[in-house]
Formats: structure tokens, sequence, C-alpha cells
């Protein structure tokens, strides 16, 4: 099996992905240039925030007297639980960096909005 090289990378993709409906829909919703940089830069800041967190690695030692089997059976298990608990992190995390950013969003538009 060859390892494959993906240009650009996929993180980069998601991020162009992103940028490109998230501004799409700005522009639907009427929103200018000027809202739509900030928004979209609020965007990957809180979007590349979000991900840092889902990183993480933990060890478990195992008695010694245990079966390939049963080490096999308690590392799926493992597994399983942990992405579980990552996929649920990840939803949570997204929901509170949309809430973050829309409230960004507003204070920004509410900020040019006020008389100087």
């Amino acid at each position: 099996m060859s390892n494959v090289l993906e240009f650009p990378s996929r993180e980069k993709q998601a991020y162009a992905f992103l940028t490109e409906n998230f501004t799409a829909l700005l522009r639907d919703k009427g929103a200018d240039e000027t809202l739509i940089a900030h928004a979209t830069a609020l965007l990957l800041k809180v979007y590349g925030e979000a991900q840092d967190t889902a990183d993480f690695s933990f060890s478990v030692n195992l008695p010694d007297d245990l079966t390939t089997v049963q080490i096999a059976q308690l590392q799926q298990e493992i597994e399983a639980g942990a992405d579980r608990q990552r996929r649920h992190h990840h939803s949570l995390m997204i929901r509170m960096a949309a809430q973050l950013l829309l409230t960004e969003l507003k204070l920004f538009q509410h900020a040019r909005e006020e008389p100087r």
C-alpha cells in the first residue's frame, strides 16, 4: 500500500470549503465586504482553536496476564469509548464556537452602526 500526499492538505481544503460557504451565506444575507472579512477572520480563528482541542492521547497499563484476545478486546472498547467522547466534545465545541462567532458578529455590527 502506498502513502498518498494530498495537496492542499485536508485542513486547508476544510478551511477553504468553510470560508467559501460562509462567505456565500453572508452575501446572501446582505452582508457587506467589511462584515464578511471580519466574520471570516473570526471563523478561521475560532475554528482553528476548536480543532486544536480535539487532539488528545492517553495510555493504559494492563496486567501482564491478559491474553492477546483480551488485550485486543480492551483496546477496541477503549478506542470506541474515546471516539464517542471525541465526537461529543467536537460537537459541543462547534456549537459553542458558532454561538461565540454569532455574538462577536452582532457586537461588531452594533459597533459599526453606533453614531460616532
